[in-house]
């Protein structure tokens, strides 16, 4: 059973919460209307009273519909090994370079998935190279 997305924790909106959370019942339209949804209140300047999050707010919830989309891909196709990996905080001019990781320790965790391709690991998450939670 997986958990909570890690992004979801920044977001207010029981609505979002409560669809990107139901693993079980994840489709590509919901998280697809969700993604409509914020960006209509983005438009509308709503994000906030919507619970949205207000820092780094289109970047926390394509994570989280990123996340989502890794879920429902692994259910479906249960013979391809779909994971989603993330770089960690990694220097780069997105950060103006003040991140803790090169970009080398960044590729690890993308290698490492791609080598083990062929073991039926799927589904999961991983942190740099160490499988994590979608909490």
């Amino acid at each position: 059973m997986f958990k909570l997305p890690f992004e979801l924790q920044f977001v207010g909106n029981e609505k979002a919460k409560k669809e990107l959370g139901d693993v079980d019942n994840l489709t590509v339209e919901k998280v697809d209307k969700l993604a409509e949804e914020f960006l209509e209140d983005v438009k509308q300047d709503l994000i906030e009273s919507k619970g949205w999050p207000v820092n780094m707010s289109s970047y926390i919830v394509s994570k989280a519909a990123l996340n989502a989309y890794t879920r429902i891909l692994a259910k479906k196709y249960p013979k391809i090994a779909t994971n989603a990996v993330s770089p960690g905080f990694t220097k780069t001019d997105i950060n103006q370079n003040t991140g803790t990781n090169t970009i080398e320790e960044a590729a690890e965790g993308p290698v490492k998935l791609a080598l083990i391709a062929d073991t039926g690991i799927s589904g999961l998450y991983f942190e740099l190279t160490e499988e994590s939670t979608f909490e």
